[in-house]
């Protein structure tokens, strides 16, 4: 009933004023993530502003005790303006843009509850959860994290699960579509670099085996989209669905699913263009590192996964530019759809992870060799040298023979055998042999291989040796780790963090020694996971290996930065020209 029916028929009722209140529309979620509008007003009282609804949503009055106030007589009209309809399917995206609108004709409060936190969501969620057909048993926070994803893929339609590596990303993506019962949608489609298919493709037969998937990769793949709406789940690959992009448009599929998703993080890039223009009903993003160079990285997953949801490129741009301030600003926003948990936050029976930092000192003849070739290539390459330089200076922290001849003096590499940090590293796997286990290393160069397996020639066959790098072909990358993780013998897997870094489950392994530093620390976080993660039974010692006063020391120092500053989603391209300035200020004295 409006204010002036109930006037006119209830004359005696109430105390009537005839001051008209201001209208408010106040939102809250509740239990089942639905989002409850009430229409009302703010009155202040005892010094505090206090929400009083309207008698209902269709009504032009607040009683506040006896006294009933009239709200204008176009407010319940304002409120379904700013609305819409039907009210009961408000997304997160429709909800961010009412707050963004300054010209509202009607105010706006929201609940805490509303943009909540998407991990803090996730605890609520019920840790009990039995899945028809999923053959593994699910931790408290993986059942929480598929509740949570159901519902919010429900709400929105999209959302990024950007959980540490270890905590069983892939494991959460198929409890959910088993739970949203994949089998009776249409096909799903999962993205991921061409050395995570026959991963995905194991985890699938598996943990889920009554789920029928299939590759779209290489010479052999299909030319018909009816072809791929066959199977429940079909793998494919960046590159094929630039090339097939055509194929993927042709219809709308239920699940859109991006592993290692910082593969299109760039919004310039085909892959990430093609993406976009990919229909499904709902889409996941996965990564670990939502941002690893700039702001624009998330504004790119967050697109993905909901498109539309903080504006266009340009606006987003204009309105936070890649600054800690934005960053934080920014992460009110996007908290509510990114669901980023820690290891030690979640799985604290995991075992214990020992991590240990070597810095070494050079020897004489490796010094002098460093700073030569630092001016050699400074005064070959004016413009380039700094980039140029550093990236020759890893080759010789790596090993003096990896230097291109031009640059080699009259060094050889017969008289160059071995060096501090080699041996440093040899000394570590010498003691492990003796005790049977395995390890990890990891080195950005693939010449590297030869030379650490140079330095064991004298145990044959009495150790398992391999490498995964860019050259190793994809069909047989995850029978290499198959074969590590059975035999039994001491073992060594020489990985290229580029290559291997991500993706691959190698719990056989105890130890970690990262050879050669990176100047992403995401990118030797994820390393560091292939052996410390869910499944490991045992210690891991996570080793890095460095020459202080080098470039390598330039690079460690940028990894503890950027680790400082990883709970806020920050730029961190700023200091990539300083970090090379000094790469090249500082050098090892003899």
């Amino acid at each position: 009933m409006l204010y002036d029916q109930l006037r006119k028929k209830y004359p005696d009722k109430y105390d009537y004023v005839d001051r008209v209140l201001e209208p408010t529309i106040f939102f809250e979620r509740e239990k089942n993530h639905s989002i409850k509008v009430t229409l009302g007003t703010l009155v202040t009282i005892d010094g505090q502003k206090i929400f009083k609804p309207a008698i209902s949503n269709h009504s032009d009055w607040v009683q506040i005790e006896n006294k009933v106030y009239p709200l204008p007589i176009d407010a319940v009209d304002l409120s379904n303006e700013l609305l819409g309809e039907p009210r009961e399917k408000l997304t997160l995206k429709k909800l961010l843009a009412i707050q963004r609108n300054t010209d509202s004709p009607i105010n706006t409060i929201f609940a805490d509850n509303v943009f909540a936190d998407a991990k803090s969501e996730s605890y609520l969620e019920n840790a009990n959860l039995s899945i028809d057909d999923l053959t593994a048993s699910l931790y408290p926070y993986q059942a929480q994290g598929i509740n949570w994803m159901s519902s919010k893929l429900s709400s929105d339609g999209g959302l990024i699960l950007a959980d540490e590596m270890g905590l069983g990303k892939s494991i959460q993506i198929i409890g959910l579509l088993l739970q949203k019962n994949i089998r009776q949608l249409e096909t799903a489609i999962i993205v991921c670099t061409k050395t995570l298919l026959r991963n995905w493709q194991t985890e699938f037969s598996k943990f889920a085996p009554s789920i029928n998937v299939l590759i779209h990769s290489g010479e052999n793949r299909t030319g018909s989209y009816k072809v791929l709406r066959e199977p429940d789940v079909v793998l494919t690959t960046y590159d094929t669905i630039v090339s097939d992009l055509t194929l993927f448009k042709s219809t709308i599929w239920s699940f859109l699913i991006f592993d290692e998703a910082q593969n299109v993080k760039n919004p310039e890039t085909r892959r990430r263009q093609a993406a976009g223009e990919i229909e499904s009903t709902y889409r996941v993003p996965m990564t670990g590192t939502p941002v690893e160079t700039s702001l624009t990285d998330l504004w790119s997953l967050s697109d993905l996964a909901i498109p539309g949801i903080l504006q266009s490129l340009s606006t987003f741009s204009e309105n936070y530019p890649d600054s800690l301030e934005s960053a934080k600003e920014l992460s009110t926003l996007t908290r509510n759809f990114i669901l980023q948990r820690r290891v030690a936050e979640v799985a604290g029976d995991l075992p214990e992870r020992i991590d240990i930092d070597v810095p070494i000192e050079m020897d004489e003849d490796q010094i002098s060799i460093y700073k030569r070739v630092k001016q050699e290539t400074i005064d070959e390459h004016p413009k380039a040298g700094n980039l140029i330089a550093t990236t020759r200076l890893q080759l010789l922290c790596t090993h003096p023979t990896l230097i291109e001849d031009g640059h080699q003096g009259n060094l050889s590499p017969q008289t160059y055998s071995s060096t501090p940090k080699l041996e440093y590293c040899v000394s570590i796997l010498e003691e492990m042999f003796q005790l049977g286990e395995k390890a990890i290393v990891f080195s950005s160069f693939n010449r590297f291989y030869e030379i650490l397996r140079t330095q064991f020639e004298k145990l044959g066959d009495n150790i398992y040796w391999n490498k995964i790098n860019g050259e190793t072909p994809e069909q047989i990358r995850q029978q290499i780790v198959d074969d590590f993780s059975a035999t039994k013998l001491p073992g060594v897997l020489v990985l290229n963090p580029k290559a291997a870094g991500a993706g691959l489950n190698i719990t056989a392994a105890t130890t970690v020694i990262h050879y050669t530093q990176v100047w992403n620390p995401a990118l030797e976080a994820q390393a560091s996971a292939r052996a410390h993660r869910r499944g490991q039974t045992q210690p891991v010692r996570i080793f890095r290996l460095f020459y202080e006063d080098t470039v390598e020391r330039v690079m460690i120092d940028r990894s503890l930065w950027r680790k400082t500053l990883g709970n806020e989603a920050i730029p961190l391209a700023s200091r990539d020209e300083s970090d090379l300035a000094r790469a090249l200020e500082i050098e090892p004295n003899i």
